[in-house]
């Protein structure tokens, strides 16, 4: 079997906690502890979101005063791809160290003229308090929208079309290699006159992990969050698990843009290209996911 699994950015970095390597590194490993059973005779491509990481890059970039501008976002894409794949590669290696492992640092194509650019909505980096936040958009220039209770750094999340890597990934897999790629989603690259160069924005992990998955054939894909279930009714007093649905259920629902909305998105798309199920759930629960004995699964009918 041939399983993709996605890592949100909080299976690294949980809200509010502070963004030192050690913390992460603890979290890594207690994700690799759970995404383990999963490689054992099976083909395994894991992904992962940068969203904490990538803001926290980009926080150090704009404060730096030996330059002359901040890093643009593809740049620090790149740099946070090598940082969380070092430190899965170091807890892949300890859990399986019979199984090699290799991480690619990936790139991904988006469309010049996407809508995204022109509103951002992918949330970076720490969570803010209202003024605090205020402040920092009117001094760095951010945009910035409300995460939960607090406020957030939005940048653009333009649609990914194309991975540019893939070749790399299915050699990788021949050889019997667990691959880490396409984290955060990729690089963003445009097309342009036969090149191809970097632009600022944020691809989501989810529906590029949805591409990997279908462009692989992939028998399964695993979109791993810190939530038992997607939930029908978020945030209200009926809210309930929805356990199974079809593609056409999850749709005719509606879902937060900057949180679940991608990975049912995602989800949905997995399903309905390939005809396999996806399944949306804990990170903790990754083998019972599989086998879809808890979680969402999406289904195509």
């Amino acid at each position: 079997m041939r399983i993709v699994a996605a890592l949100g950015g909080n299976a690294l970095l949980e809200r509010g906690e502070p963004p030192e390597d050690e913390i992460q590194e603890a979290h890594v490993a207690a994700a690799v502890r759970a995404l383990a059973p999963l490689a054992d005779g099976n083909d395994l491509v894991i992904t992962h979101g940068n969203g904490p990481q990538v803001g926290m890059l980009a926080l150090e970039s704009a404060r730096d005063p030996a330059l002359a501008r901040p890093y643009p976002f593809d740049v620090l894409g790149a740099q946070s791809q090598g940082m969380i794949g070092y430190w899965l590669l170091q807890s892949l290696r300890n859990a399986l160290p019979g199984r090699p492992a290799a991480c690619l640092v990936s790139r991904t194509v988006v469309a010049r003229d996407d809508p995204a650019f022109a509103d951002p909505v992918k949330f970076v980096g720490p969570v803010y308090s209202e003024e605090e936040a205020r402040r920092l958009a009117a001094g760095g220039g951010w945009r910035i929208r409300r995460d939960g209770t607090g406020y957030r750094r939005v940048v653009p999340s333009p649609e990914p079309a194309e991975l540019l890597d893939l070749p790399a990934v299915q050699a990788l897999l021949a050889v019997g290699m667990i691959v880490v790629c396409s984290g955060g989603g990729g690089v963003p690259v445009v097309r342009e006159g036969g090149q191809v160069r970097g632009v600022e924005a944020v691809v989501d992990k989810d529906l590029a992990a949805a591409l990997l998955a279908r462009e692989l054939r992939a028998d399964a894909l695993l979109l791993l969050t810190d939530v038992p279930a997607v939930q029908d009714g978020y945030g209200t007093a009926e809210a309930r698990p929805i356990r199974r649905a079809s593609v056409r259920q999850l749709r005719a629902r509606d879902f937060p843009a900057g949180s679940m909305g991608p990975k049912v998105e995602a989800a949905c798309r997995f399903a309905e290209a390939t005809g396999k199920p996806a399944a949306i759930g804990r990170l903790a629960d990754a083998p019972e996911l599989l086998a879809q004995r808890t979680g969402t699964v999406v289904t195509p009918a």
